[in-house]
């Protein structure tokens, strides 16, 4: 099995005062008997700011316990069948109604003796470094309508969410899983794999703190909390959010680092 190294830490909420993080993390062991599979994922929950909804955090702890059995018992099924089958399956028993449900981000990382496969669904990159160079998985949609303006309000997100034109996330609507952005690299070719959330990534997209091969090298020289720990100094030197406009000061963080040229276990 691959070196896996994980870092989180909560953010603040919106008010600025602290709460639980909204991040989960999966990691699934190897099948019996196949000691070169596995899996990781990330989900992000989204702020939940309607009243009377459950918070994303909450969401993304039920989605995360529905892939991580699902990775588990079908190691083999394709990935945005098993996303389907795990938002569907949230949905269902938990009554969720799509457009009145919390959301999340998903980011799946897979592995067996021949591939690693990646999919992105909303803003949680998978960004792989091999033979190939260096590959970032992203789902740019949501960036994408931010920079244009389209998100003033929550309205706004609400009617977007899940729709052509807007962007795609977990939520109660099954079939948001197929607009997934996908990848695939031969097993042999692929030296390591980061997955984060956006209060990390935000370190490389938007603060410029560092390039992904920077976030590669920095997390192997001091560990993943390293890379956390400069992207949280940066935001307390900008606590005002005068330099980086953003909704809280500190998002939550977490990142998977996955690594194939060392084994563990």
């Amino acid at each position: 099995m691959p070196r896996i190294d994980i870092a989180e830490r909560a953010g603040v909420a919106l008010n600025g005062e602290p709460r639980p993080t909204e991040d989960r993390v999966v990691v699934v062991d190897p099948v019996s008997g196949h000691p070169r599979t596995g899996a990781v994922a990330v989900l992000d929950g989204a702020t939940e700011q309607r009243p009377g909804l459950p918070s994303g955090g909450w969401y993304a702890e039920h989605l995360a316990a529905r892939l991580r059995q699902a990775l588990t018992v079908q190691p083999q099924a394709d990935l945005a069948t098993v996303l389907t089958s795990a938002i569907a399956d949230v949905a269902d028993t938990e009554n969720l109604t799509p457009g009145a449900s919390p959301s999340s981000t998903v980011s799946l990382l897979r592995w067996d003796a021949d591939v690693v496969e990646a999919l992105v669904l909303a803003d949680s990159p998978v960004v792989a470094f091999g033979t190939f160079g260096i590959q970032a998985v992203t789902d740019d949609r949501l960036a994408s309508l931010r920079a244009r303006g389209a998100l003033p309000t929550l309205d706004a997100v609400t009617r977007l969410r899940n729709r052509d034109g807007g962007f795609w996330v977990a939520e109660a609507d099954p079939s948001a899983a197929a607009q997934a952005v996908r990848a695939h690299w031969t097993r042999d070719d692929v030296d390591t794999v980061l997955l984060a959330t956006d209060g990390v990534s935000i370190g490389v997209d938007e603060y410029h703190l560092f390039d992904w091969a920077g976030v590669r090298e920095l997390s192997r020289a001091s560990g993943p909390a390293a890379v956390l720990d400069t992207v949280r100094a940066a935001e307390r030197a900008d606590r005002a959010r005068t330099r980086w406009p953003r909704a809280k000061v500190h998002d939550d963080q977490a990142m998977i680092v996955v690594d194939f040229t060392v084994r563990s276990g």
